[in-house]
Formats: C-alpha cells, sequence, structure tokens
C-alpha cells in the first residue's frame, strides 16, 4: 500500500514529468559518510555575492542537458559544445566539478598518472579559479600587460563562480535567472577600483533604475508573506505580512490585513499570538539601560533568540519557531545570529524596541542583472576573448550568444608563438581541477611557476612566470603544501556558508496572482523563502508582464542545525555534509510539495505548471565573516591579526584573490581582493 501511495503522490507531484535531472549523488564515488563530514577540508567547492571555486572534471558519459536548438545563447561553432547557462538539474557544484579535489585533499592523492605539457608556450600567468576575483584578476592583469599571455582554469563546466546563470525554454519564451551572486549591492559607495572595473566593462549602473520594474509587485498587488505547512503547523496557509528579509529589499505590495488580523491567522497558540503581536506593535525602547551609543555593539554581542527571552519577553516555542529561521542569510538560525543583524539587516521584529537611533536609508536593491552577476562574469569574458560573443554593451550581454569553444581555442599544441599571441592571448580553460601549484626551486628565488591540473582523468602540467589562486582558501594548502604553517592554518580557518538557490520555471504565475503573493517565507519547510524572481527587463530581455506568462521561481535553503550550541563554522560543516549528501530526488520532491502546500488552493498544478527546476548547489557559499559572537573582532577590518589577513600574503610567485581574501562574501570584495593579488605579483 505504502509504495502504490508514493507513486500516487509522486504522479500528482510530476515527479515523473519530463524535465531534466542529474542526481546529486552521482559521481561520489565510494566516499562515506563520516569522510564527507570529517577533516577541516569537508567538501570544498567553489554570496553568494561574488565567490570564487577552485578549478574538476566532467565524469565520462556524463549526459548533461543540452541547449533548446533556439535557444537565444545556441553554440554557433560548428563543434559541438555544451552550453552550460542551460543544464538544468544539479548544477553549481555539479558532478564532476569536486571528486579530483576530494582526491586530493582526503585520499592524499597526488599522482594521477603521466603528465603531459599540452602548452609549448610558457604563461606570462595562470589563474587558479575563474569566479569574479579570478576573472577581475585577469582583467586587471591583462590592462597592465596588453601582450601578456593568461591561462584561467576552473574545474566546473562554466565560469563564474557563484555568478552562475541559469536558463529555461518554455515554448517561445527563453527565461534567464541567477544561480547565485545576484547583485550590485550599493554600487555608488563601490571603490575607485570596483567602478573602474565596472567601466571598463560598460556597466552603467543608472540604467538599472529603467531595467529593475520597481513598481511590479505593487502594480500586480503581490505583497510577502508567511507560509505554514501541514506536516509542521497542521494546515497549509499563506498568512500575508510584512515579515523578514523580503520587506528590507522588494517594494512589495502592502498586507491587506492588520498586524492583528494577520497573527489570528497563524496556526500557532493563544499564547503565542499574544506574544507575536506584542513583538510586531511594540515600539517603547526594552533596554533603555543601555546608552544609546552601547546599544548597537550589546546587540552585536548577544543573540536574536536571548534578545526575544530576555527584553521582548517572549516564551512561546511557536514564537521562537516560526522566526527560528528567517534570518536565512546568515546561514544560522535565531540561536546563532546576533540581535542587531537579525533585527536591521534580516527584517526580523523586535528593532523597533530597543532605542536605536534611525539608519541611514540604503541605496534601493535594484541593480540586477536577468541573470544576476553572471552578466559581470559574462563581459568580463568578452572584454578579454573577444571572440567568445558579440557585442559591447551592458543591454547586448543579457543575450549575447557565447561560443563556449572560443573559450581555449584548439591550438594547444601550435608551437608558432606569433600564431599563439593572434589567436589567444587569454584563454578560460573549464573541467580543469589544479592539484598542484609549484615554484621551480626555492619560492624566494624562483623565476617560474608549474601548474599541475585533471582533465578527463589525464594529468597536465603549464609553466608560467606567475600564479594567482582565484579558488576557495581551504584547497589552497594542498596545492601549496610548501607555504609556511601558519599561512596553511589562517587558509583553513574560514568555514564558508553553504547554499542551495532553486530555480523553477513554470509556464505562469496565475496561482501567484490569485493568492496576492510575490514572495514567502517558510518556516518549518525546506527551502527557508520562495520570490517570484527579481522583475528585470535590459536590452532585448523583457520580463513577464502577464500572468499567464512564464516565470522563474527563485527559493533557497541555508542546512544548518539548531539549537545545538554550535558555532556558526561547526553548523556550516554539518550543514555543507547535509547539502553533498541529499539527492537531486530529494530536493526536486521537496520543491513540488513545498510549491504545492503554497499554492494548491489558487489552483496551481506541480504535474502541470513546473517545467524546469535547476539546483544550484554551493557546498562552499558566502565567504566566511567575523562575529562578535563567536570571534575576536579588531576595530581595523584589516588587522593583521585576522586569519584572512595572514592568510592572503604572497608566497613566492604566487598571490591569493578570493572573497575569503577579503572576509566578505559581496562582489565589490572579489573585484578588490583580484585588483590587490595582480599589484603584488613579484616582478610582473
Amino acid at each position: 500500500m505504502k509504495k502504490t501511495s508514493k507513486k500516487m503522490t509522486d504522479a500528482k507531484l510530476g515527479m515523473n514529468s519530463p524535465i531534466s535531472r542529474r542526481d546529486i549523488l552521482h559521481g561520489l564515488g565510494a566516499l562515506s559518510a563520516g569522510a564527507l563530514a570529517s577533516g577541516p577540508l569537508a567538501l570544498f567547492s567553489g554570496k553568494v555575492f561574488s565567490g570564487n571555486v577552485f578549478s574538476g572534471e566532467t565524469p565520462s558519459g556524463e549526459a548533461f542537458a543540452k541547449s533548446d536548438s533556439n535557444s537565444l545563447t545556441e553554440n554557433t561553432s560548428s563543434t559541438k559544445h555544451v552550453y552550460p547557462p542551460s543544464s538544468t538539474g544539479m548544477r553549481g557544484n555539479h558532478p564532476g566539478s569536486f571528486e579530483v579535489a576530494h582526491q586530493l585533499g582526503r585520499e592524499k592523492k597526488r599522482n594521477w598518472g603521466p603528465i603531459l605539457k599540452p602548452d609549448s608556450q610558457l604563461y606570462d600567468l595562470v589563474i587558479v579559479g575563474a569566479g569574479i576575483s579570478g576573472l577581475s584578476a585577469a582583467h586587471f592583469y591583462q590592462k597592465k600587460h596588453p601582450d601578456a599571455r593568461v591561462l584561467i582554469l576552473d574545474n566546473h563546466d562554466d565560469f563564474g563562480g557563484h555568478a552562475k546563470r541559469n536558463e529555461f525554454k518554455v515554448g517561445d519564451h527563453t527565461l534567464i535567472g541567477h544561480g547565485g551572486s545576484q547583485t550590485l549591492q550599493e554600487p555608488s559607495d563601490y571603490s575607485t577600483v570596483v567602478k573602474e572595473l565596472l567601466d571598463d566593462i560598460g556597466v552603467e549602473v543608472k540604467k538599472f533604475d529603467k531595467a529593475y520594474d520597481s513598481t511590479f509587485y505593487k502594480r500586480n498587488k503581490l505583497g510577502a508573506g508567511l507560509h505554514f505547512n501541514k506536516e509542521k503547523w497542521g494546515v497549509d496557509r499563506i498568512v500575508p505580512i510584512n515579515i523578514g528579509p523580503f520587506t528590507g529589499y522588494l517594494p512589495m505590495a502592502p498586507s491587506a490585513l492588520s498586524i492583528k488580523e494577520a497573527v489570528a491567522e497563524m496556526p500557532i497558540s493563544d499564547g503565542a499570538k499574544v506574544e507575536f503581536q506584542r513583538l510586531l506593535e511594540l515600539k517603547e525602547d526594552q533596554i533603555s539601560e543601555i546608552p544609546v551609543s552601547d546599544k548597537k555593539k550589546y546587540l552585536k554581542s548577544i543573540t536574536y533568540k536571548k534578545y526575544l527571552s530576555k527584553h521582548m519577553n517572549i516564551t512561546e516555542q511557536h514564537v521562537f519557531d516560526v522566526l527560528q529561521d528567517v534570518a536565512s542569510d546568515f546561514g544560522v538560525g535565531i540561536d546563532a545570529v546576533a540581535a542587531f543583524q537579525a533585527m536591521s539587516y534580516a527584517g526580523l521584529p523586535g528593532g523597533n524596541a530597543c532605542g536605536l537611533e534611525d539608519e541611514e536609508e540604503s541605496e534601493a536593491y535594484i541593480h540586477h542583472f536577468p541573470d544576476g552577476n553572471a552578466s559581470i562574469a559574462r563581459l568580463l569574458v568578452r572584454k578579454m576573448i573577444p571572440d567568445v560573443a558579440d557585442g559591447n554593451t551592458m543591454e547586448d550581454i543579457v543575450t549575447a550568444k557565447f561560443d563556449y569553444s572560443a573559450l581555449d581555442p584548439d591550438n594547444d599544441q601550435d608551437n608558432d608563438q606569433d600564431n599563439f599571441q593572434n589567436k589567444a592571448l587569454v584563454r578560460l580553460r573549464l573541467n580543469s581541477t589544479v592539484t598542484s601549484v609549484q615554484h621551480q626551486g626555492e619560492p624566494n628565488s624562483a623565476e617560474l611557476i608549474s601548474v599541475t591540473y585533471i582533465k578527463n582523468g589525464q594529468a597536465y602540467q603549464v609553466q608560467a612566470k606567475g600564479c594567482v589562486l582565484a579558488c576557495n582558501n581551504p584547497i589552497i594548502p594542498y596545492l601549496c603544501p610548501e607555504m609556511p604553517q601558519a599561512q596553511r592554518e589562517a587558509l583553513d580557518f574560514g568555514e564558508k556558508t553553504p547554499i542551495l538557490y532553486t530555480s523553477v520555471a513554470l509556464r505562469n504565475w496565475q496561482a501567484w496572482e490569485n493568492m496576492n503573493i510575490g514572495a514567502v517565507i517558510s518556516p518549518g519547510s525546506y527551502h527557508i523563502n520562495a520570490m517570484l524572481d527579481f522583475p528585470v527587463s535590459l536590452g532585448d530581455y523583457k520580463y513577464t508582464q502577464s500572468s499567464d506568462k512564464p516565470v522563474i521561481v527563485h527559493m533557497e535553503r541555508f542546512p544548518h542545525v539548531n539549537n545545538k550550541g554550535k558555532t556558526p563554522r561547526e553548523q556550516h560543516r554539518l550543514g555543507r555534509h547535509e547539502l553533498i549528501t541529499t539527492s537531486f530526488e530529494t530536493i526536486e520532491r521537496n520543491v513540488r510539495n513545498q510549491l504545492v502546500s503554497m499554492l494548491g488552493e489558487s489552483g496551481f498544478d506541480p504535474a502541470r505548471d513546473i517545467v524546469g527546476i535547476t539546483v544550484n548547489r554551493w557546498a562552499h557559499g558566502y565567504a566566511y565573516w567575523y562575529k562578535l559572537l563567536f570571534d575576536t573582532v579588531y576595530d581595523d577590518r584589516d588587522d593583521a591579526r585576522y586569519p584572512h589577513m595572514i592568510a592572503r600574503k604572497p608566497f613566492g610567485r604566487i598571490t591569493i584573490a578570493n572573497s575569503d581574501s577579503g572576509a566578505k562574501a559581496m562582489l565589490e570584495s572579489a573585484v578588490e581582493q583580484g585588483h590587490r593579488a595582480v599589484n603584488e605579483l613579484k616582478n610582473l
């Protein structure tokens, strides 16, 4: 009976619908669950707002989803190439991108057979990692040395690191969304270095004023809400209420309910309703004994959960349960996130009752390309490798046809130096996991670097005058065991936040319109939130204007453990284990169940309405940033005592550039670190 029931449920959910699927566990081989959770390396892979990844091979015979023949980005080369952004199923740290690195770090493997030397010419610079930092480093280096030969290696089948582009074809519609790094946040405050890079690649931030449809949600009466599922709360229900991070960066329609009316609809205990309403409405200073000048520091020194219990007199478990994971971006629950960040950044209630001075209004959160910061990566690549795509503006990059065969032209064995220079001064080699970066001689006096990488099971080696490691910090000690012990330990300090960004293509968004909902927080569900993707139209790409047209729904999960007394670093490690050992089928089933729980009463049919799912798995997502609750925090962000400062020191002809190096998970940090690393290169 159970088997029959499951089949019926799967049929109703559309689990057998003809969408492309790739299982998350494919390629893990014989790694045990214990091995996955153990060791300081614990599953390296490439905020998501910037992110860099070290360079994995594509498993032999792996069947990636092919792009549609009518795709606006169809490969124009006569050689048949897969177009990565249109691949669905498991993306991000996809199968094939991390196995070699695990062999290097866990199994201490050093020998992958005979080493071939495919490039007869010496490179001026090799960059490990094609994320924003790596691409920025290549850009800055090429500006300084226009005739230099540069090779960029990356373990994934696409460039951009966390700046990931997701494409779907739905009938005649091409949908473009982001699977990671999503925005240029407050670009007016960017440093001169970042502003100049954006200017170099043609980004005019003022154009987002028109590209981003700031009235979309309000015009369509789409508000925010709390979604309660039947499994945890006994009923499937959405309560329209403006709470959580969406209220800070999405211009949502206001709730039709008062606070009292909204709380009354929540499936929580009567006592919890009383406390929840008081929490939302209270404006009297509950920490008046603390001077205004000290309030912010105090609120950074206690958890939000402690703030609720100690200062807001919250005692009902249901209130804690509703709010437990709402501060999603921090990758931990309210028992491990500071009260100040929970209320100021994540939009949790209680901020009006602590006597804080009003903060300056932040810049509008509108600076999105349809594919997030993947367009920044595409602009950088097109600037350095013009043959990859036509065009020269930020508008045409959105729908530019990219020829991936032009990233690394097939002249590797050419011994003609002039021909090499004419064809490809900058090359970007994908599916290539770097396993060794070593000086040829003593680091302080060596003139050359040897870089070994694995591609399709074959070991290759290239030589260069210098190397920028634009990859995750924890892999670097394994690539460069000759580094000083103190630097190796510092590189291993930061535990990046694991993240799951799921893009779901729908035939239409009529159910959302019927529910008057554009974004929800889902306490107790698999994905903590879900929203209609950012309403951006740029160049020839137009965001949906009618509810009967296709749309992408963006969903997020930040795996961690709650109320176990563990630090964020410990929680990130455990969350990474969960993420890497969860099958795509499990994630897909959770997606379908969650959407029907949210929208079922308005006619949503997952078997009919879901036409594509792309799961962007970032086992190492946001760069680790220091927290007063758990870490030693200095007045100067660049204090030399910080682990990230020790970790990023130049080593001979090797420099380091990634968001880890700035302890800040933002695009601007990744760019700045790329710039710094290039300037630190020895004698180059």
